[in-house]
């Protein structure tokens, strides 16, 4: 008898101290807090801008190149050989040209993606810290967010903390 109350004893201690160092877990969905937050939004909006006014610009540019090769098939018959090799160099030039200021704008560094880090980072680093406060006050071990490639196969609605960052951050 002495010996299952010690059992019993230990068991409840060591329950009792497992549920004491237990992780605290919660998640939010960063798309829903995105689509909450105007600037956001309007950030996305001048990307769309920019792209379009860049888009517009190379398009135009590859009719001229398009253009100067027309032009060039058509009047190949009169020119000379040194006055097609110039004028072929002419629109390989110009075609050269064309590719480089799309990848200016639009390469992995270029400036699209140099807008998207001046605008959106920001805004990404707003939900962070507020992410980081809501842990920090709450004692979460691990914060997860659903909207991620991390596969959640079941989450309770109760430990969804999405609102609760927005309205940290002022929404």
């Amino acid at each position: 008898m002495k010996t299952t109350k010690k059992l019993f004893l230990l068991i409840v201690i060591l329950m009792t101290s497992v549920s004491t160092y237990a992780q605290k877990f919660a998640y939010v969905d960063s798309d829903y807090i995105l689509s909450k937050m105007t600037e956001f939004a309007q950030a996305e909006e001048k990307i769309d801008d920019f792209s379009k006014e860049w888009q517009s610009e190379i398009e135009l540019a590859y009719e001229e190149v398009e253009q100067m090769y027309r032009d060039y098939q058509s009047e190949q018959v009169l020119l000379t050989s040194e006055m097609k090799t110039k004028r072929e160099e002419a629109i390989m030039e110009k075609e050269k040209s064309v590719q480089l200021l799309q990848q200016k704008y639009f390469g992995n560094n270029g400036d699209l993606y140099k807008k998207r880090q001046d605008l959106i980072k920001p805004i990404q680093d707003r939900i962070f810290d507020a992410i980081q406060q809501l842990a920090a006050s709450n004692k979460y071990s691990i914060i997860f967010d659903a909207s991620s490639d991390l596969i959640m196969l079941y989450s309770n609605p109760d430990l969804d903390k999405s609102d609760k960052v927005l309205e940290l951050m002022g929404y």
